[in-house]
């Protein structure tokens, strides 16, 4: 009797000791967990932080999306067209559209560059100096430290947990258990897929600056189809109407002096003609 009371009590201890282990790999993996959602939230506090970035990444070098849109009239388009190539040749940029559009009234053509980001200002210069005058000039600057260095810290922390997933995977016994773990490395390397996507995209953006230039050249309307030129017609009666206008605003002093002896040669006339 006392044997069986002694196997049964090993037999016990056993199976005690192998809950007990499997409840430790699902308290280090709700741990784990519990580590993510805290680094996530600390991660979103910094984010709307009202501090631009750490003291300590004061000297970090400044993340700028730079734009810009040109657009200015030329007489010669495969010239300047020839010239905007080889610019962008010499600056180790290159053109990512080209597009060609023919109106009424101009044949014009736009093209969208990129240029090496430390070379976009250069740029600019040089291709400002065969320019007469600029129909508009517009340059955008964007600061995106704070949004890059978020991104980065937030790769860094997911990467760091999937480490931390990977050693729980090795250490796993049960089905269940590696089902558990392999589900969260899933959604975790989705995440990190996701960020290194998004910070692939801000690396491009503040590493090539983005140009567009659009420069055309006015055509008569000979030159044109005949629905450029009736629209021409129409333009033309158009601004005649407004010459005809200013040329009575210009006489306007003649025009009350023409009245007022109308109207007094009249007023005489029917004086007479009572008398």
């Amino acid at each position: 009797m006392k044997k069986i009371y002694l196997l049964a009590s090993i037999l016990l201890l056993s199976v005690a000791c192998t809950d007990s282990s499997n409840q430790t790999n699902f308290d280090t993996l709700a741990e784990v967990e519990s580590v993510d959602s805290k680094m996530g939230f600390a991660a979103a506090k910094r984010s709307n932080s009202s501090k631009p970035f750490p003291a300590k990444n004061n000297q970090f070098q400044r993340k700028l999306i730079k734009t810009g849109n040109l657009n200015f009239e030329t007489q010669d388009l495969s010239k300047t067209k020839t010239t905007i190539e080889g610019l962008v040749k010499s600056f180790n940029g290159y053109i990512a559209n080209d597009n060609e559009y023919k109106s009424y009234d101009r044949i014009s053509n736009t093209i969208s560059l990129r240029i090496p980001a430390n070379k976009f200002d250069e740029f600019i210069v040089e291709i400002s100096k065969g320019v007469e005058k600029f129909d508009s000039k517009n340059i955008n600057i964007s600061d995106v430290t704070e949004q890059f260095l978020d991104v980065e810290a937030r790769l860094k922390t997911k990467k760091a947990l999937e480490s931390k997933y990977l050693e729980i995977l090795k250490k796993a016994k049960s089905v269940r258990e590696i089902l558990d773990v392999e589900r969260e490395l899933g959604k975790l390397r989705g995440d990190i897929e996701a960020t290194e996507g998004r910070l692939k995209y801000l690396k491009n953006q503040t590493s090539f600056s983005t140009l567009n230039i659009t420069f055309y050249k006015k055509i008569k309307a000979s030159d044109s189809s005949f629905g450029g030129k009736v629209i021409e017609a129409f333009k033309d009666g158009f601004d005649n109407i407004k010459a005809f206008f200013l040329f009575l605003i210009n006489i306007w002093p003649f025009i009350i002096i023409l009245f007022l002896v109308f109207f007094y040669f009249r007023k005489r006339r029917k004086s007479r003609t009572k008398s």
